[in-house]
C-alpha cells in the first residue's frame, strides 16, 4: 500500500502555491505586454514585407526575425517534420492565433516533438529520481503515458485556446467596427482610408481588430489586387461573419454596387449575432452554476446550519 505524504507537506505546499499565485496576479498587469506596441510592431513588419515583394527584394531582416535561429527552420524543413507533425492549414491557424513571426511554424512543429519528450523526463524524474515515488508502482507506467499524451496536445490545446480568445474579441467588436465603417464611407473615404480611420478609432478597446484592419490597410496599399487583402482578411481570424463582409465587398469592388447598402445589412447581421450569444450565454448561466453551487455553497450552508447542533450534541 503506498506512503500517504505528510497532511503538514500537504498545508506548506497550498501555501506556497497560494503565495506565489497572489504574488503572480499582483505583478502580472504591470509586467503585461503594451498591445499597441505589438499591434503597431506586426503592422510595420508587414509593411515592410509587402514593399520588399513590390521591389522584388528580399524582406529586411527584422528583430524578431534574428531572433529566431535560422538552423531550427531550415532543419525542419529538410527532414519534412512540417508534413509530419502538421498539415498544410497550419500556417492559417498561427496567424488565426497571432503568432505571426516568421519561424513560428518551426518553432511550433519543435514544440510539439521537444514537449513530450521534456514531459517524459520530468515524469521519469518524480517517479524514479527520489526514494519515495508518490504513486504505486502499477500506476508509474500510466503516468508515464499520461505525461507523453499531455505533452503531445499541449502545444495545440494552447494554440486552439489562442484561437478562441482572439475569436471572442473579433466576435465582440466587429459589429461596432461595421458601424464605423459604414459611417466613413458614407461620408466619402475610400476603403484603405475607411479601414485605417476604424483601426485608429477602436485600437484602444478592441486592439486585436484594429491590427487586422490596419494590416489589412498595408495590403490594400501594396498589394496589386484588392481581393487578395481582402480575402488575407477572411482568412486570419476565421470567422464567418468577417467571411461574408469580406465576400461583399469583394463583389461590390467587382461589379460596382455601392458599399453602403451592403454594410448597412453586414452591421445589422453582426450585431443580431452578438446579440444571439449573449442570449445564449445568460440562457446556460443556471445549468452552469449548478456545480459550483453544489460543491462549495451547500457544505458550507450545511456546516453553519448543522453545526451548533454537532457541537452540542458532543457536549
Amino acid at each position: 500500500m503506498p506512503q500517504l505524504p505528510d497532511p503538514a507537506q500537504i498545508i506548506v505546499l497550498a501555501a506556497m502555491l497560494g503565495t506565489f499565485l497572489a504574488i503572480l496576479a499582483f505583478i502580472l498587469p504591470y509586467v503585461r505586454p503594451d498591445a499597441q506596441a505589438g499591434r503597431l510592431k506586426n503592422v510595420t513588419r508587414r509593411r515592410q514585407e509587402l514593399r520588399a515583394q513590390r521591389l522584388d527584394s528580399p524582406p529586411p531582416r527584422s528583430r524578431l526575425r534574428r531572433a529566431r535561429p535560422g538552423w531550427l527552420q531550415s532543419l525542419v524543413e529538410r527532414l519534412k517534420l512540417r508534413q509530419l507533425f502538421a498539415g498544410d492549414e497550419l500556417r492559417t491557424r498561427l496567424l488565426q492565433a497571432n503568432w505571426r513571426s516568421p519561424g513560428a511554424v518551426a518553432v511550433f512543429v519543435a514544440a510539439r516533438i521537444a514537449t513530450p519528450v521534456v514531459f517524459l523526463l520530468l515524469a521519469v524524474m518524480i517517479l524514479y529520481g527520489g526514494r519515495t515515488a508518490p504513486v504505486g508502482g502499477s500506476l508509474k507506467p500510466v503516468v508515464l503515458f499520461g505525461a507523453v499524451v499531455a505533452g503531445v496536445y499541449l502545444p495545440n490545446l494552447l494554440m486552439q485556446n489562442a484561437i478562441v480568445k482572439r475569436q471572442k474579441a473579433f466576435t465582440l467588436g466587429f459589429p461596432d467596427a461595421l458601424d464605423l465603417l459604414l459611417i466613413c464611407v458614407e461620408s466619402g473615404l475610400a476603403m484603405e482610408a475607411a479601414f485605417s480611420r476604424v483601426a485608429q478609432e477602436i485600437g484602444d478597446s478592441f486592439p486585436e481588430l484594429a491590427e487586422e484592419l490596419e494590416l489589412t490597410t498595408a495590403e490594400l496599399a501594396y498589394l496589386p489586387d484588392r481581393r487578395t487583402a481582402l480575402e488575407n482578411l477572411t482568412a486570419r481570424p476565421g470567422l464567418p461573419g468577417v467571411k461574408a463582409v469580406c465576400t461583399t465587398l469583394i463583389q461590390a469592388e467587382q461589379y460596382g454596387t455601392p458599399l453602403t447598402a451592403a454594410l448597412r445589412t453586414a452591421a445589422q447581421e453582426n450585431r443580431d449575432t452578438r446579440l444571439a450569444l449573449a442570449e445564449k450565454r445568460a440562457a446556460a448561466l443556471p445549468a452552469t452554476l449548478t456545480v459550483p453551487m453544489i460543491v462549495f455553497f451547500l457544505p458550507v450552508l450545511f456546516l453553519v446550519i448543522l453545526g451548533p447542533a454537532v457541537i452540542q450534541f458532543h457536549h
